[in-house]
């Protein structure tokens, strides 16, 4: 009987336990690091270096190395990583096996139970393993506890009761019960209350397997919690070897790394009006190149512009704020178009601004879904604030929202949908000028003040700021080494590289 997340087994080999349960619990991971891992032969880019032969054995080593740095990625950033127990796919061959296996072994077990006098044999290996699971629970200073284990649950011992026809089953379970409520998380309290209703003895050593893997789940993640603040340098050095041994095996698996440093360069070489600006410009210093790269992953065309390798296990947390800093610039344009077109009047009237940013977020909560039209949800914002200003003026006593300045404001609405709206611009240009100035101020852990026009977003504008830095300052940790060779090489060319493809 294999052992596994849902039910116990016969005690095997438990470090094949170990690694399914790994291989479970990252399994998001997994799906990440197999559809974005780095590649050297993306796209039609000509390569630097010729290709050259590896073995199976090269490639499967490779592979795995990329897979274990990108679990090791996601332990760091990403602060709600959890384990979890292994969910096969429901209808999956394994799946059906699996369940077969375990009912055939819980019959087993009920008829042994069942028979006059009862048969003890499983049941004493199931005692076994639960015993070697709740010891695995005990820290250093558990002494008394683990004495009181290895009493109670004293195998030879039960094994000679059984012999004897003198063991007591449901008062070990009892013990264990009690014993799993001591070391359990606050979470588990209500699933041990109600393993101390059940009565039968086969659905209850089957339940108790089930909460003990939980808490084989609870025990990894208090741990991934415990040491996280510690890992931060380890896991960088990590990486960082862990991609150096894949670039040696992949010579090219910085091209897109380095056309993304190349082509930041260059816009900032024409934003100082001149493609030979010197290296010392400060513009071109290494930390403005690095923040102004990171910058530009905000406003990435993901369908048709490779990803960098450096950032590629990062690629969808880049476009979920990349989305959401889209989202909050057509929110704050909508709302100083209302504010600037309707005058002082609706300025000093309470609750206004929050009743309105509800309004316009409910109606762009889809704006990056494929059936999205932003044309018709401008629309229908315009009529929707329309009628809420009118409303407000009418219950605090102003005159009426006059038709004319209705529709001027619907027109300036529906107007944002532009990319090149004046607006929409000013509010874009704002929210990156806030951004980048985060990531400038991150080393003296004072917030920038808050551009004009962005108050209405404050809250959303931090909290998005706080993990674009989190997550630009752990990848710069991780590849600074690797950034500071290519911009000594382009720096050094004192050309402008080529346009970006």
């Amino acid at each position: 009987m294999p052992k596994d997340a849902d039910q116990p087994g016969s005690g095997g080999d438990k470090e094949a336990k170990e690694e399914r349960t790994q291989d479970a619990s990252d399994q998001t991971v997994r799906k990440r690091v197999r559809a974005n891992t780095p590649s050297p032969h993306r796209g039609d880019t000509p390569q630097a270096s010729p290709p050259r032969f590896v073995s199976v054995e090269e490639v499967m080593e490779t592979a795995k190395g990329v897979t274990n740095m990108a679990l090791a990625h996601e332990i760091m950033v990403n602060q709600a990583f959890q384990v979890k127990p292994a969910e096969l796919p429901e209808g999956s061959l394994e799946r059906r096996v699996k369940e077969i296996m375990h009912k055939a072994f819980w019959d087993c077990l009920e008829t042994q139970l069942s028979e006059d006098p009862p048969t003890y044999d499983h049941a004493i290996k199931l005692l076994a393993e639960i015993k070697e699971t709740l010891l695995s629970f005990l820290l250093p200073g558990h002494g008394r506890l683990r004495t009181r284990i290895d009493e109670v649950l004293d195998v030879p011992l039960i094994q000679q009761q059984a012999e004897n026809g003198a063991l007591d089953i449901g008062q070990l379970a009892s013990f264990v019960v009690g014993m799993m409520g001591s070391l359990c998380a606050p979470c588990r309290d209500e699933d041990i209350h109600k393993l101390r209703e059940i009565t039968e003895m086969v659905p209850l050593l089957k339940a108790i397997f089930s909460i003990l893997d939980l808490m084989k789940m609870d025990m990894a993640n208090f741990a991934l919690s415990s040491i996280r603040p510690h890992l931060l340098q380890q896991s960088a050095e990590y990486e960082r070897n862990k991609f150096q041994e894949f670039l040696e095996k992949q010579p090219n698996a910085l091209d897109y790394t380095e056309k993304w440093l190349e082509d930041t360069v260059r816009c900032l070489r024409e934003a100082d009006g001149s493609t030979a600006a010197s290296p010392d410009s400060s513009s071109l210093l290494p930390l403005n190149v690095h923040n102004q790269a990171y910058l530009r992953l905000l406003r990435w065309d993901h369908a048709s512009v490779p990803f960098p390798e450096t950032v590629l296990m990062d690629q969808v947390r880049f476009q979920e704020m990349q989305q959401e800093a889209e989202r909050l610039v057509l929110l704050s344009s909508v709302l100083l178009i209302v504010y600037t077109t309707t005058g002082e009047a609706i300025s000093g009237l309470p609750g206004l601004m929050d009743t309105l940013k509800s309004s316009i977020n409910a109606m762009l909560a889809d704006m990056h879904t494929p059936s999205f039209s932003a044309e018709e949800a401008l629309a229908t914002i315009g009529e929707r604030l329309c009628i809420e200003l009118s409303q407000r003026l009418s219950q605090h006593g102003y005159s009426p929202f006059p038709t004319d300045r209705q529709s001027v404001l619907k027109g300036q609405i529906s107007a944002a949908v532009q990319p090149d709206n004046t607006v929409r611009k000013l509010m874009e240009s704002r929210l990156q000028t806030y951004l980048l100035a985060s990531l400038e101020s991150s080393q003296h852990k004072t917030p920038p003040s808050l551009p004009g026009g962005l108050a209405p977003v404050s809250r959303e504008l931090r909290e998005l700021a706080v993990r674009f830095g989190r997550l630009v300052n752990f990848n710069k940790l991780v590849f600074s080494p690797f950034y500071q060779k290519i911009l000594q090489e382009v720096l050094a060319a004192g050309e402008s590289p080529g346009t970006e493809t």
